[in-house]
C-alpha cells in the first residue's frame, strides 16, 4: 500500500517515550543488582500510571553494577528514535543512603542555553521523565536505600547521530538526544506532540530573549524567510507546521516584542480567514473570499467566477500573476493574515507576514502595529 493510494494509512499502533523506555531500562538493572541476574522482562509504571511490560533486550552485571538495555518502539509514529537502545548503568553508592543520584551518558544531550527548563550544563532529561525513573528505581529498591544510594546513568549509543535529525541543536542541547514524554505513551502523528515542541521552541527564544521570532509554515518558507534575514540565529526561527494558533498562543505567553509569520498563498489565506489549524483536511477554504480579494486587487468577473470555483488559492495566485495582479493580491493576502495574527498576540506585540511565492520570491511584507 503506498501513500499516493486512496487506501493508505497511515497507522494507528501506539509506542513509548524516550523516558518511558529509559525508566523501564533503570528499574530492570535495578532489579539485576539487586538480584544479580537481569529480567528478561519488566513491568514498569508510566507517568500516567499505566503499567506497562517492557522487554529487556541486552544486559550484564559486573562488579559493582548492572547494564540493561531497552529498545524504543515507537508504534506507527515515524519518530527518529524509533529502534533507539535506551541504555541504563545503575551503581551502587554506600556512602550515599537515601540518594538516588541520575546523570546522562554518552548519546544523552546536554543543555547549553536556558530556556528547556532544564540547567544549563545539565543532561537533557526532562523533569517528568527524570521523575519516572526515580520513581521506578526506588519502588524496586526502597528497602535497600535506607543503607545505600543508587546512581543511575542513561545513555542512547548513537543519540548524536539521532540528534542530527532533530531540533536540539537549534534550542542549545548539545551531543545526543533528549529523554522526553509526558505521559509515557507516544500517539501516532501527535499534534499534541508537534505543539509542545513548538511551545519548547518559543520559551526556548523567549529565554535567550530573541526577537523577532519567525515562524515558518514548513522547511521551503523556513528556507526562504533565513535568506531575508540572514542576521538572526537559526534559533529565531520556529517551523510551526499547521499550527498558526498554537504558535500564537505560545508567543503571547511568552511575550514575544516581534512576531513574524511566514508563508505561501495557501496557509496565508487559511490563516487569513481566522483559521488555528491550516491542515488541508482540518479546514475547508472559502473560495469566495479569495475571489473577493482577487476582485480588490483588480481581477475582472470572469476571473473572479473561475477563482471562486477553484480549489485551490495557489491556482487562483497563479491565474493573476498571468495578468500581472499576483503582487496586489499577495499584498491583501497578507493583510488579512496579520490582522489574524493581531487579534490572537497582546496588543504590545508587533506582527509581521511575509508572503512568498512557490520559488522564494517575497512579495509582500506587512507590518502590524502594537498598541502597547
Amino acid at each position: 500500500m503506498k501513500k499516493g493510494d486512496k487506501t493508505f494509512s497511515k497507522g494507528t499502533r501506539t509506542g513509548f517515550t524516550t523516558g518511558a523506555c529509559s525508566a523501564a531500562a533503570a528499574r530492570a538493572a535495578t532489579l539485576g543488582l539487586i538480584r544479580g541476574e537481569l529480567p528478561r522482562s519488566v513491568e514498569t509504571t508510566l507517568p500516567n500510571g499505566q503499567q506497562v511490560l517492557f522487554p529487556v533486550a541486552a544486559g550484564k552485571i559486573e562488579d559493582n553494577l548492572a547494564i540493561a538495555v531497552v529498545i524504543k518502539d515507537a508504534g506507527d509514529d515515524p519518530d527518529v528514535t524509533h529502534g533507539a537502545h535506551l541504555t541504563a548503568q545503575v551503581r551502587w553508592l554506600p556512602s550515599h543512603p537515601h540518594q538516588i543520584v541520575l546523570l546522562g551518558g554518552a548519546g544523552v544531550g546536554r543543555v547549553t542555553r536556558p530556556g528547556v527548563g532544564l540547567p544549563v550544563g545539565e543532561a537533557a532529561i526532562n523533569p517528568i521523565p527524570q521523575q519516572n525513573i526515580i520513581d521506578n528505581v526506588r519502588y524496586v529498591a526502597q528497602d535497600l536505600l535506607v543503607k545505600t544510594g543508587l546512581e543511575v546513568t542513561i545513555s542512547v549509543p548513537d543519540g548524536e547521530i539521532m540528534a542530527k535529525k532533530t531540533l536540539n541543536g537549534r534550542l542549545g542541547i548539545v551531543n545526543g538526544i533528549s529523554i522526553l514524554g509526558t505521559g509515557g505513551v507516544v500517539h501516532p502523528y501527535s499534534t499534541s506532540a508537534y505543539k509542545a515542541s513548538v511551545r519548547q521552541a518559543v520559551e526556548a527564544a523567549a529565554a535567550l530573549q530573541v526577537s523577532p521570532v519567525v515562524f515558518t509554515t514548513g522547511r521551503r518558507t523556513e528556507r526562504f524567510a533565513m535568506s531575508q534575514m540572514v542576521d538572526l540565529p537559526d534559533y529565531a526561527f520556529i517551523q510551526m507546521g499547521d499550527f498558526f494558533g498554537a504558535a500564537m498562543k505560545s508567543a503571547g505567553q511568552a511575550r514575544i516584542p516581534h512576531v513574524i509569520v511566514a508563508a505561501m498563498v495557501g496557509k496565508l489565506a487559511k490563516i487569513g480567514q481566522g483559521m488555528e489549524n491550516t491542515h488541508a483536511h482540518k479546514n475547508s477554504l472559502d473560495m469566495q473570499r479569495v475571489a473577493q480579494l482577487a476582485a480588490q486587487a483588480g481581477a475582472n468577473k470572469n476571473s473572479c467566477r473561475l477563482i471562486a470555483q477553484g480549489v485551490t488559492v495557489r491556482h487562483a495566485a497563479d491565474h493573476l500573476a498571468e495578468q500581472g495582479l499576483e503582487s496586489p493580491f499577495y499584498q491583501l493576502l497578507a493583510q488579512e493574515a496579520i490582522e489574524s495574527m493581531q487579534s490572537r498576540l497582546p496588543a504590545e506585540c508587533r506582527a509581521t507576514v511575509l508572503a512568498f511565492d512557490f520559488a522564494g520570491k517575497l512579495l509582500a511584507r506587512v507590518e502590524g502595529k502594537s498598541h502597547g
